[in-house]
């Protein structure tokens, strides 16, 4: 048996949320957000998709990123969040974020040399305090609209919590980038487009989707909002409840014992069965991304019903109990994240038990599961 999980990756899904992304943005331009593979759920295959479907523009983190998607024959224009590197920028026609002078000052000195002219984004830090000009960095930022093989086509920024319910931070910072546009605009700098909506701006702020909007989490099928549904105000029937999971995680039984009441489980005893048990071993571990806070406390599907996993995640085993089950077989299909049956386990429930959000769930599933690719 090959160990591990098994991540399969539904692009009709995906085609689906895309769809709902293009009926909120009207007509904002779509950067569709596939860093970090993708959210793991492979970023090549999702970028094919998505450029295949008219997004406007894939966002990557890093250049190595956009690399990639260059090497796999994507055309579209690609923005690296973070990573300048004029290099790369150059090779791959990447597009790249400025945050700071110093970074655009050694791309237009590059690109100067190359007889080259760059296409970037401006970043404004207006109070997510990670990286972008700041706003008293006004006299910095106007010297990079001056830089001659360098062309601002966008300024953005980053909300901070725009999935919260109150939104006064989040309108503080729209303002922020508000007050720049008119900064500029005083000196003749005019930027073709300027953005900061995320997913929870895309679904709840619907007045700052701007000229663009950068999809994200929204794509793979999760809400941005938690599970004490912080944006209360949204109501059911709007689209983040008509998203669909592109991911599902799962792995199949490795072995079946039958254990005697009174007897532990796993390391530490953890875990004491109270009847004599069914015990299924599966062949994944916190090596494959089963988090180890997952011990006790975590519920998996197998013949489309809930069963619980029992005892400490070991490093390339995990137990569960069926004993309430007929019919289990040594093979049989075991769902971690996804539907099976009537039963449906989602990326926040699995979040809500280990406190922490969607997104760690999905990039780490993805990034130690085989991925099977479902395309539309």
């Amino acid at each position: 048996m090959q160990r591990g999980l098994v991540a399969e990756i539904d692009h009709s899904c995906l085609l689906h949320n895309l769809s709902i992304v293009k009926t909120l943005a009207g007509s904002s331009r779509i950067i569709a957000v596939v860093k970090a593979n993708a959210y793991g759920h492979g970023a090549v295959e999702v970028s094919k998709s998505l450029a295949q479907n008219a997004v406007d523009m894939l966002a990557v983190a890093y250049c190595s990123e956009a690399a990639q998607l260059r090497e796999s024959g994507i055309k579209v224009p690609i923005l690296s969040l973070f990573d300048p590197d004029p290099e790369e920028v150059l090779r791959h026609n990447v597009t790249p974020v400025l945050s700071n002078l110093k970074q655009a000052l050694h791309l237009n000195k590059v690109a100067s040399k190359a007889n080259r002219k760059i296409i970037a984004h401006v970043k404004v830090d207006t109070g997510m305090g990670r990286t972008g000009f700041q706003m008293e960095d006004y006299k910095d930022m106007l010297s990079v609209f001056a830089l001659s093989h360098i062309e601002v086509e966008a300024v953005m920024s980053h909300f901070s919590e725009a999935d919260l319910a109150d939104k006064d931070y989040a309108y503080y910072q729209v303002g922020q980038l508000v007050t720049l546009k008119r900064r500029l605009s005083q000196e003749g700098i005019y930027v073709r487009l300027w953005h900061i909506s995320n997913s929870a701006a895309i679904i709840s702020m619907p007045e700052v989707r701007l000229d663009a909007v950068r999809p994200g989490l929204m794509l793979y099928g999760c809400s941005p909002f938690d599970k004490n549904n912080q944006c209360d105000h949204i109501s059911p029937k709007t689209p983040q409840n008509q998203l669909r999971p592109v991911m599902s995680v799962g792995t199949n039984i490795l072995q079946i014992r039958r254990v005697k009441a009174g007897r532990y489980i796993s390391y530490g005893r953890t875990f004491k069965t109270k009847r004599d048990s069914l015990i299924a071993v599966l062949p994944v571990g916190y090596a494959d991304g089963i988090n180890r806070l997952f011990s006790n406390n975590l519920e998996v599907l197998v013949l489309g019903r809930r069963v619980p996993l029992i005892g400490r995640v070991c490093m390339d085993t995990t137990m569960i109990d069926i004993s309430d089950l007929e019919g289990v077989t040594e093979g049989s299909e075991v769902v971690i994240l996804g539907s099976q049956g009537k039963e449906n386990i989602t990326a926040l429930e699995l979040a809500s038990r280990i406190n922490t959000i969607p997104y760690e769930i999905l990039t780490t599933f993805g990034s130690h599961a085989r991925k099977v690719s479902h395309l539309s």
